[in-house]
C-alpha cells in the first residue's frame, strides 16, 4: 500500500481477533517507531513492547480510554523523556508511523491514554525520567472496519491559503 493510501484508509480499531501477530510484523512496527525522524536526532523516547497476556489485561484495566488493550495480542507503551521539549512531537510522529506500518500489514490499532498513565509506568518499570504518552494496542480487526470511510469536515473548513480564512484552491 502506498503511504497516501494508508493515511486515507487508516481507521481506529478497538476490537481484535484472537490471533498472534507474526514476529516479523511486530519487528516492522517497532522499527517504524525507531526509524522515525526526531528533532536534533535526540530520540527522546522509549518503547515497551508488551505481548504477555496477563500484562495486556492489566494495561487494559489501567488505561481508562483503552479497556480493549486486554483483547489485543500486542501493545506498545510509548514513554517520553520528561525534560525534552521535543518529546511529545517526536513520539507522536513515531506512534503514527507504527500505526501506518501496522495498517499496511492488515493490523489495526488505536491511540489510548491521554492522561493518568502513571500506573502504566509503574506496571512496566519505566524510570521516573519518562512520562508515558500513550499505549497503542495492535491486532487484526475482529470485524470488517472498512477502509477509507472517514467522517471529516470539508477541506474548506480546516484549510486556508496563505492566511486564515482565505479559501484553499484545489
Amino acid at each position: 500500500m502506498d503511504v497516501f493510501e494508508a493515511i486515507r484508509t487508516l481507521l481506529a480499531v478497538r476490537s481484535y481477533e484472537d490471533r498472534a501477530i507474526p514476529p516479523d510484523v511486530v519487528r516492522r512496527i517497532v522499527e517504524a517507531a525507531h526509524l522515525t525522524a526526531s528533532s536534533i536526532n535526540l530520540q527522546p523516547w522509549h518503547f515497551v513492547v508488551v505481548q504477555d497476556r496477563d500484562m495486556l489485561q492489566r494495561l487494559g484495566r489501567a488505561v481508562q480510554t483503552g479497556p480493549y488493550i486486554s483483547q489485543a495480542p500486542l501493545a506498545v507503551a510509548v514513554a517520553v523523556e520528561r525534560d525534552s521539549k521535543y518529546a511529545v512531537s517526536d513520539a507522536s510522529r513515531a506512534i503514527q508511523d507504527m500505526m501506518l506500518t501496522a495498517w499496511d500489514a492488515g493490523v489495526g490499532s488505536n491511540w489510548t491514554g491521554f492522561e493518568g498513565l502513571q500506573r502504566i509506568a509503574e506496571l512496566l518499570d519505566i524510570p521516573a525520567r519518562f512520562d508515558v504518552l500513550a499505549v497503542i494496542p495492535f491486532g487484526y480487526p475482529a470485524k470488517d472496519v472498512g477502509r477509507g470511510k472517514k467522517k471529516r469536515k470539508p477541506l474548506s473548513e480546516v484549510v486556508s491559503s496563505e492566511k486564515y480564512g482565505r479559501p484553499f484552491g484545489q
